[in-house]
């Protein structure tokens, strides 16, 4: 059907037939894809929105669709904006491309006069926090900004997740919600919330879901000119919809079938906040008969990033692990990712910004480099080393270290200590002393994420006490300091961010940094799903960089500290130990770089130890020489038996599979085979090559001397 199309297309409408060109096999097929329910499993960089926009547009242009009946959905107003731009560019105009919020707003406020007796819709609130700060006090419990953060986001959970007040206690138990506070209160406060806004007259954004919802589903002639209106769907990102969500579109529909989803499982990052890939995993049994196109041809990154990302997410486990995607890198081959460990988090931030300069140096726009990390918490050591190598920077998605309340406050109480602190209180027990006094506790960490980035933001500030030394008076000196520089204004620069922030986004070079355990993972991922979600975010990470891609961990958080091993979802290829402190000729702490091998047919980074000993991935081609794999079977059988050990003693399948591959005719091509090394050279070094050079066995083993039990080794 897609072929009949196409051709239709070129033969009747052009501007259709260009909407076509320049479409790989597996886009093509996602544009030309019959009407009716259709998901497009779309891999990080492999033009999902290109896809999806030339869908409506090739749609519209053969006269299929009208624009105006298109409602394309999108969870940021600047996804929304661009896929708009990109329809106009393309000819189509007249679509609706609206996030999930803005099109139920638009739909409710239409709507109200007729639902609410004459009356206008209801003020939205754009913050809980006032609210749920009086819900708190009505159920005896104390919120300050921080705590009403927290129970804000489980009252967010709740409603995205069609839970209602009564129904949170089991609901989080089953959920395994790490929650601030015990459940039963929190679903008290939940539904004190909904009472004092009831009270109010105001409604908050799942409110505004909810009566758009409501509106559908309990209006027959509100149903009617919804559906009449919208005919044709599209949702991107659909592995972040929640229930909520869900329901809404469900509504929409009306038991309709035009339905265009796009998504990536592997980049299920916000389950937190009650989105679920499950919508997205179970997308083929809701809609039977559905069009599933997979799109795994990655157009941003080199085959070197794309091929540590495939290894990365081959390991995932779970639901969302039965439908990832294997990228294929379209890009010129490019530098091997870079894997360092660094002694301490200080020495990891000064590596990252020399690093940082060097590329700015060389050419690479600041704009054009991100620094990724886990939480926000860890931009103050980011922020103080790339300032003090002189590399502007700009924080995405939160504020800046020294501007967060807690951080301000913190460094009051500290200048208020300078006077009461004993003169022989070390650093490290003054700076503890002081940040007690504001409600931190050391190895404490609390419930909750507000909460919890909170005490990971003062534990920051102790850790620079630990770092830095001297007087307390010192310490809060270097601070203002600190603050003073990290303050001033830039226009450009490199951007600091969380994973989770960084999502949509992408860079010529990134930097992945504190990949060690306890970071990424979280110490806070205690289920194999939390875990699971782990391992997504760094896949997202990495999936961010188009050609420089940086990934490091320290041994410490501080210098001398607890030490900490890698992350466990680095290929054991990439888990090189920290090094210690060791300083090199400079003065410098040196860091050790772990030896990458790329794919000598497709570039890509080898991880796994077989792949890396054939020098190629397992799924590329290969050109072995059969009859050579043969006469070295032989030949190794033959000395196997002769030594009495096990054949793999001498060389195992995948050398002798390596050896009839790359059929090497010097010493120097047997060494950079992995697993053959000096020794094996000079035990058998001589044979191979004349096996390679065609000798027959029967006289390679008649003439041959024979070492007697070698040991193992290379």
């Amino acid at each position: 059907m897609a072929g009949n199309s196409t051709e239709g297309a070129r033969a009747g409408d052009r501007p259709a037939a260009r909407v076509l060109a320049g479409l790989d096999d597996e886009q093509r097929a996602a544009v030309t894809a019959p009407a009716g329910p259709v998901c497009i499993l779309a891999g990080a960089g492999t033009g999902k929105t290109r896809a999806i926009t030339h869908r409506i547009a090739y749609r519209a242009l053969t006269g299929e669709i009208a624009a105006r009946h298109v409602l394309a959905v999108t969870f940021t107003a600047r996804a929304a904006a661009e896929m708009r731009a990109r329809l106009v560019t393309l000819g189509v105009d007249g679509v609706q491309a609206r996030t999930f919020h803005a099109a139920a707003l638009r739909q409710v406020r239409y709507f109200a006069p007729r639902l609410l007796s004459g009356k206008s819709m209801p003020e939205l609130v754009e913050s809980k926090a006032r609210l749920v700060t009086l819900a708190a006090a009505r159920s005896g419990l104390r919120a300050d900004r921080t705590v009403a953060r927290d129970l804000s986001s489980e009252i967010e959970w709740a409603k995205s997740s069609l839970v209602e007040p009564g129904e949170y206690e089991v609901a989080a138990a089953k959920g395994a919600r790490e929650v601030p506070f015990d459940a039963a209160r929190i679903g008290q406060v939940y539904a004190a919330y909904e009472e004092i806004k009831r009270a109010n007259g105001v409604i908050d954004f799942e409110d505004l879901l909810r009566a758009a919802v409501w509106a559908v589903e309990d209006h027959p002639d509100v149903a009617e000119q919804v559906h009449a209106q919208y005919r044709h769907f599209v949702v991107d990102e659909y592995q972040d919809v929640n229930p909520l969500q869900q329901r809404l579109l469900d509504a929409w529909l009306g038991g309709r079938g035009d339905l265009t989803v796009v998504g990536d499982a592997s980049q299920t990052i916000y389950s937190f906040t009650g989105a679920s890939s499950t919508h997205l995993i179970d997308f083929p049994r809701r809609h039977p008969g559905a069009t599933v196109v997979r799109l795994v041809r990655d157009y941003r990154s080199t085959p070197q990033v794309v091929g540590l990302a495939n290894a990365i997410i081959r390991q995932a486990r779970g639901a969302e692990a039965r439908l990832r995607l294997e990228l294929v890198g379209q890009r010129p081959s490019g530098p091997e990712p870079d894997v360092n460990a660094l002694p301490d988090e200080p020495a990891e931030a000064t590596a990252v910004a020399r690093r940082c300069a060097e590329l700015i140096g060389a050419g690479i726009p600041a704009r054009e480099i991100a620094v990724l990390f886990r939480t926000n918490a860890q931009s103050e050591v980011y922020e103080g080393a790339l300032a003090e190598a002189g590399v502007p920077y700009v924080v995405q998605g939160a504020e800046r270290f020294f501007e967060r309340a807690e951080v301000r406050q913190a460094m009051v109480a500290l200048r208020g200590a300078v006077r009461s602190t004993p003169p022989e209180t070390t650093l490290p027990d003054a700076v503890t002393m002081a940040l007690e006094a504001v409600g931190w506790r050391p190895n404490e960490p609390p419930p909750g994420g507000a909460a919890r980035e909170r005490w990971e933001a003062l534990a920051a500030l102790a850790g620079l006490a630990d770092e830095i030394g001297g007087t307390l008076e010192e310490f809060c000196a270097e601070l203002t300091r600190r603050a003073a520089v990290q303050h001033a204004p830039t226009v450009e620069g490199v951007t600091l961010a969380s994973l989770h922030s960084a999502k949509g986004l992408e860079w010529d070079a990134v930097f992945l940094v504190g990949l060690a355990e306890g970071t990424l993972p979280t110490t806070y991922a205690k289920t194999p799903e939390a875990l699971e979600e782990e391992r997504r975010l760094l896949y997202v990470g990495i999936t961010r960089a188009r050609q420089w891609l940086w990934l490091s961990y320290a041994s410490a958080r501080s210098p001398g500290g607890r030490q900490r091993r890698p992350s466990r979802f680095l290929p054991a290829g990439q888990r090189s130990e920290p090094v210690g402190r060791r300083i090199g000729s400079a003065g410098q702490p040196v860091r050790r770089r772990v030896v990458n091998v790329s794919c000598r047919v497709c570039g890509a980074a080898l991880l796994s130890g077989p792949d890396r000993k054939l020098g190629r991935c397992a799924t590329c081609p290969s050109d072995i020489d059969e009859e050579l794999l043969e006469r070295l079977q032989e030949w190794r059988a033959r000395v196997a038996a002769a030594q009495k050990v096990p054949a793999y003693v001498v060389f195992t399948d995948a050398t002798l599979t390596a050896l009839a591959e790359r059929r090497p005719d010097r010493t120097e091509e047997l060494i950079s085979i992995a697993g053959i090394g000096p020794r094996k050279v000079g035990l058998y070094g001589d044979a191979v090559l004349a096996l390679v050079n065609g000798v027959a066995v029967d006289d390679l083993v008649a003439s041959e001397p024979l070492e007697k039990n070698p040991t193992t080794g290379p």
